[in-house]
């Protein structure tokens, strides 16, 4: 009995023994959670990351050069010119409304044609058109002769023509050599048709009026009508307009 006892306190001992030898180890006090079954985790060292430094974006060989200071830098003497860009089209203030009227009327046989080579109105088709009725008796049509001058000697050529259309009001107008000698005293330089039977006259106007200016676009449609003397920067405007629009 008595050897019994003394074995289990001796085992007992063996068994404090132990523990207080864990207890040191840990190095924790006798309050800390300590998992024992846990087995210990080894710690790795954080991976270092590396930066490789960015690759310079301007080759050395297009860098810019670097200019000492006072030296003097001079031009390129032959630069490469600038796109040309077409200068912005504005339109001039007097320029009036150009309703498209549709097709001018048909022009009907005339007895002849002056002071150009053309026998017919259809060989002006493409140009842009001024076609004035007049006759040289009339006062109000002699007031119209400097515009009509300007306005041929500014715009005439492969884009525009002026084409007078003669209409007589009385007997003695009716006579082509007497129309010729008014338009070469008068500086009237551009196209006639001798109208003496009014067949254009009167198809073109339901109210036959002397002078009246029709202008024609380059596509063969009335664009502008006017009556009478007046309205001369309406009407340079317009056939600037009309110009402008046919060769955009």
């Amino acid at each position: 009995m008595e050897a019994r006892r003394v074995t289990a306190l001796v085992s007992l001992g063996l068994v404090g023994a132990v523990v207080v030898g864990l207890v040191a180890t840990t190095g924790n006090g006798p309050d800390a959670d300590v998992d024992i079954a846990a087995p210990a985790v080894e710690q790795q060292p954080a991976e270092e990351s590396v930066s490789e430094p960015l690759p310079d974006p301007t080759p050395e060989s297009e860098a810019a050069p670097t200019v000492e200071p006072g030296t003097i830098v001079q031009a390129d003497p032959d630069p490469e010119p600038a796109p040309e860009t077409a200068p912005p089209t504005t339109l001039d203030p007097n320029t009036p409304d150009l309703p498209n009227r549709g097709p001018h009327p048909e022009f009907l046989d005339v007895q002849e044609w002056i002071q150009t080579n053309a026998t017919a109105f259809d060989e002006f088709d493409g140009k842009v058109l001024a076609v004035q009725f007049w006759t040289f008796g009339c006062s109000n049509c002699q007031a119209t002769f400097p515009h009509m001058r300007d306005l041929y000697a500014k715009y005439a050529g492969e884009d525009f023509e002026v084409i007078g259309v003669h209409a007589p009001e009385f007997d003695f107008e009716r006579d082509v050599n007497a129309v010729a000698s008014e338009a070469v005293e008068n500086g009237l330089v551009w196209p006639m048709a001798i109208d003496n039977e009014k067949l254009n006259f009167r198809s073109w106007q339901e109210r036959r009026f002397w002078p009246r200016l029709f202008l024609i676009d380059a596509d063969g449609n009335v664009r502008y009508d006017h009556i009478g003397e007046g309205a001369y920067e309406e009407i340079d405007a317009a056939v600037g307009a009309l110009i402008n629009e046919k060769n955009a």
